[in-house]
Order: structure tokens, then sequence, then C-alpha cells
């Protein structure tokens, strides 16, 4: 995982909304489903691209997958955020008076 496959999946409104309802606690696939109005394929692609971001995680619990948020990917990507548009200079590059 890096943060352009997570910059990838929020780029996308749908997986932004998935992420928002799963803030709520743990989901299966099915009652996430029921949250919009697509094809299963189309569903399955966004759940494909999250998980490659590791912003989702999934468990299975007999015939379903239950999808959670994986908040650490989150915090390193508020890390990354940070550090892109901290006013400090990259090591090295301090300024000299």
């Amino acid at each position: 995982m890096g943060p352009n496959d997570v910059f990838r999946a929020l780029a996308d409104p749908t997986r932004r909304e998935i992420l928002r309802l799963l803030r709520g606690g743990e989901l299966s696939a099915g009652e996430l489903a029921g949250h919009f109005e697509m094809a299963k394929p189309s569903l399955s692609h966004h759940f494909a691209v999250l998980k490659q971001a590791e912003l989702v995680r999934t468990r299975r619990e007999g015939q379903q997958i239950l999808y959670s948020l994986n908040t650490t990917v989150m915090e390193d990507l508020a890390v990354v955020l940070w550090d892109l548009f901290s006013r400090q200079p990259p090591p090295g590059k301090e300024s000299r008076s």
C-alpha cells in the first residue's frame, strides 16, 4: 500500500460513502450494498480498491464478508499529509542565515 493507492481510493465518492458508513462499525457486503443502487460487480470493484489501499479490513463469518475500517492507514495518511503541507523545510534543506 502506498499513498497513491489511498488517494486513488478516496477520489471516488462511492468509496468515500462506503468509508463513511463503516464509521458506525462493521457491516456486511450485503448491508453496504443496500445503500447503493449499482450492480454487484461494480460494488465489488469498489470494495477491491478499498482493500488494495488497505482502508478496510475484511473477515469472513459463514457465508458473509464483513467490512470494517482500518484506521491505521488513515493515521499513516495523516502523517503523510502533515509532512506534505508542513511549513518546515525538508531535512538537510534548512535555511542558512
